[in-house]
């Protein structure tokens, strides 16, 4: 077994979805998988966080080993912790929630024929149509429109053609946050939540350093997370916007640029405060 030299105190943010797995798989390549086991073993604090729902999130976290880790679900608006002692497997330690009705009026209003997905904590979702098991994860309840928005949710999935280019704006002015992950689909969470928003609260009850803070990302759910981290690197395969958002690039998917950065942690530490 290899000797892995304990590092600072750190917080180490992964994306899942284009960082560490393909979109929508839960298949983690051995090289990322062995990077992480490493930077945990050398005392690292890896959270996962993810535009994925918390059951999409977890069997990843159980791939890599994450045993009592912290996850942020739902871009930033559900943190849970990975807890054996627990039935399911998890706590849910914050869940910021939206209220369903407006945001569904107004998609509906804008984007005809807009499908959407209501999303339930630990669950899956309701929705007003199927969606394909490699959109959404999790159970999915096909519910009536008053059912639908019955209860408030920390996230809505508004998925129909060019759904980003109608809705992001309009969607915005409700007060929630709304974020693309293409141009036929929009993930609604409440105002002001973020990865990175839900990472620092992490990073805070750990009583890490602001400066001892890592993240990689490749999506634009992921430009706050970026911003956020005192260290953050782009996925080769990025778009430019979130490139440039970076402080570097590293390898793409294919490449396993996400486990070139987590070598790079070990062999040559965060100093934190440098």
């Amino acid at each position: 077994m290899r000797r892995i030299p304990k590092g600072p105190e750190l917080l180490v943010a992964l994306d899942i979805d284009g960082t560490l797995v393909a979109e929508g798989s839960f298949h983690v390549p051995q090289a990322t998988r062995e990077a992480v086991a490493d930077v945990v073993a050398a005392g690292y604090r890896v959270v996962l966080a993810s535009g994925r729902s918390l059951v999409g999130i977890l069997p990843v976290a159980t791939v890599l080993g994450l045993h009592g880790a912290w996850l942020v679900a739902s871009n930033g608006a559900v943190t849970a912790r990975m807890d054996r002692t627990m039935p399911c497997g998890y706590r849910v330690e914050s869940c910021q929630v939206l209220d369903v009705a407006p945001v569904v009026r107004l998609a509906r209003r804008l984007c005809p024929g807009v499908r959407v997905a209501v999303e339930e904590v630990g669950w899956g979702y309701r929705v007003s149509t199927p969606f394909g098991t490699d959109e959404l994860n999790g159970r999915q309840t096909v519910v009536g429109p008053e059912d639908l928005v019955e209860a408030p949710t920390p996230r809505v999935v508004l998925a129909g053609r060019a759904a980003a280019s109608r809705l992001l704006g309009p969607v915005r002015s409700l007060g929630c946050t709304a974020n693309p992950a293409n141009p036929d689909w929009v993930d609604v969470t409440p105002e002001g939540v973020s990865k990175a928003t839900a990472l620092d609260a992490v990073r805070r009850h750990l009583g890490i350093d602001e400066t001892a803070t890592v993240a990689i990302g490749d999506g634009v759910n992921d430009l706050q997370m970026l911003a956020w981290a005192a260290r953050s690197f782009a996925m080769g395969h990025a778009s430019p916007v979130v490139q440039e958002a970076a402080g570097a690039v590293t390898g793409t998917l294919a490449e396993n640029g996400a486990a070139t950065v987590l070598r790079s942690l070990l062999a040559a530490p965060v100093v934190v405060g440098a």
